[in-house]
């Protein structure tokens, strides 16, 4: 990695010194141990230097030391987007849980208020074999008293009165 004195860096983006150092005094730059400034850190800070002082970028840093920055600046981005992706995925699996929950929630208060449940088919209704009442299909037959005593069954039953949520929870209470 090169790195370039105040100087050499005011020369290389055509700026005066006061201005790398206002910079660095903010914390938008930083400089080494040895005092000189990373080239990869003043093009994060300051950008390409202009073509206007091509020859001097030529003279400072090879090609090799230019593709050596980027690579290291691309480096900090896949770091970087790297943790975003994790967080991003804490954040989901995080999520799923909270939806989890709350389908238990709802799972559990349905049950405390005694939510109707949808009707279960049979095993027979299920394999396509759908059982036939004999009595009812033979009228004729020699037991229609039975027929009989099924549909006053029927009848005697009311169906039991719909309640709305508030009356059920009143109702849950209660009981």
């Amino acid at each position: 990695m090169k790195a370039l004195s105040v100087i050499e860096l005011a020369k290389l983006y055509g700026m005066n010194r006061q201005s790398i150092y206002k910079r660095i005094n903010k914390g938008d730059l930083s400089k080494n141990s040895d005092g000189k400034i990373d080239l990869a850190e003043a093009i994060r800070v300051f950008g390409e230097p202009s073509q206007r002082s091509n020859e001097n970028v030529t003279q400072l840093q090879p090609s090799t030391v230019q593709k050596s920055a980027e690579v290291d600046i691309l480096k900090q981005q896949v770091d970087m987007l790297k943790k975003q992706l994790e967080l991003a995925q804490e954040r989901e699996v995080f999520q799923r849980e909270q939806l989890q929950a709350k389908d238990e929630q709802i799972y559990s208060l349905q049950l405390l208020l005694g939510a109707p449940k949808q009707p279960q088919q049979s095993a027979d209704s299920v394999n396509g074999n759908h059982a036939v009442d004999p009595v009812m299909e033979e009228p004729n037959s020699p037991v229609p008293a039975m027929a009989e005593n099924r549909a006053s069954e029927q009848v005697q039953t009311p169906e039991p009165k719909r309640r709305s949520l508030f009356g059920r929870v009143i109702r849950a209470v209660l009981d």
